[in-house]
């Protein structure tokens, strides 16, 4: 939902930070990365990125839901309103070319636990196109953050995002023979919001978002079944003197279980001004996903058998 002064020491430790990533690890599975930038985690049956170039997805996503099991300060609304009690999700994509181009939608839910749990609040919609090229990875994004129970504001953006990668057990040997069954992954980028209405800089709502920086990394303690992830999200400011210096730092870390298409995760989120003091938004959640996936090789081979 706001998934945000420095001084230059900082932008220089962001930099290494992302350098020390993709050293020390790898990307995500192209089917299931990075927040498609609400994902942060491989995909649940690990694709060989030769596969990746042969299945293309007709369709495929999940489904989510979660309750926010421990929540203070992170609102229910874009205008910082309520205390989100449930999120919902459904996330769709297909791929129009291969790896290389891909469409996908997210439909994000929030409830407001200050009124019954149940009813909506929050409509978050994001509509983008990515893709994978070698170690890299480009996204365009839509979003629009729109209040549903009330008359309100709404924050929307349209960003370019650039991240790269490595993955341990595909470039390490040492880490494949000395631990099979396991796999440290990352990668690190930057993005640009083009187009800003009212995509805020803090999450006080203040300032308005200009650049974000990104970092990423999960560690699969065994065999994609059991996984442990952080991420990283930095914005700056359109309107402060240095429109590179962060303003704004989300940070999420959490545990995720995984049995065939599903998934149950337990994470926790905090966003925090990073340049003046003022709100800090944050919570602890479970949620459940469902995966699923139907390539368009399945449907020609369906079709062949008919």
């Amino acid at each position: 939902m706001r998934t945000r002064r420095l001084n230059a020491g900082l932008v220089l430790g962001l930099m290494v930070l992302a350098g020390g990533l993709e050293l020390l690890a790898g990307w995500l599975s192209p089917a299931y990365g990075l927040e498609k930038y609400g994902r942060p985690l491989p995909s649940m049956d690990e694709p060989e990125h030769e596969a990746r170039e042969e299945e293309e997805t007709l369709f495929g996503g999940y489904l989510l839901t979660g309750a926010f099991v421990k929540n203070p300060t992170f609102a229910a609304r874009p205008d910082n309103t309520g205390l989100v009690g449930m999120r919902h999700m459904l996330h769709l994509e297909t791929d129009i070319y291969k790896q290389y181009l891909t469409f996908y939608t997210d439909q994000n839910f929030f409830s407001d636990r200050t009124d019954g749990w149940i009813k909506l609040s929050e409509w978050d919609a994001t509509f983008a196109f990515t893709g994978v090229l070698d170690r890299f990875n480009w996204r365009l994004q839509y979003e629009r953050d729109a209040p549903l129970d009330r008359r309100g504001l709404k924050q929307v953006y349209a960003d370019a995002l650039v991240t790269a990668r490595f993955q341990a057990v595909q470039d390490l040997a040492w880490w494949r023979r000395a631990l099979p069954h396991q796999n440290l992954t990352a990668y690190a980028g930057a993005g640009w919001l083009f187009h800003n209405s009212q995509y805020f800089a803090r999450p006080n709502n203040t300032g308005r978002a200009l650049f974000r920086y990104v970092a990423h990394a999960d560690l699969d303690l065994y065999k994609n079944r059991v996984v442990l992830y952080g991420d990283m999200n930095f914005f700056t400011d359109r309107e402060a003197s240095n429109t590179l210096n962060p303003s704004e730092l989300d940070w999420i870390v959490g545990i995720a279980v995984r049995w065939q298409d599903m998934e149950l995760a337990v994470y926790r989120e905090e966003d925090r001004p990073l340049d003046q003091s003022g709100l800090v938004q944050k919570y602890v959640a479970v949620q459940l996903r469902f995966a699923f996936d139907v390539s368009k090789g399945a449907i020609e081979r369906m079709g062949l058998k008919r």
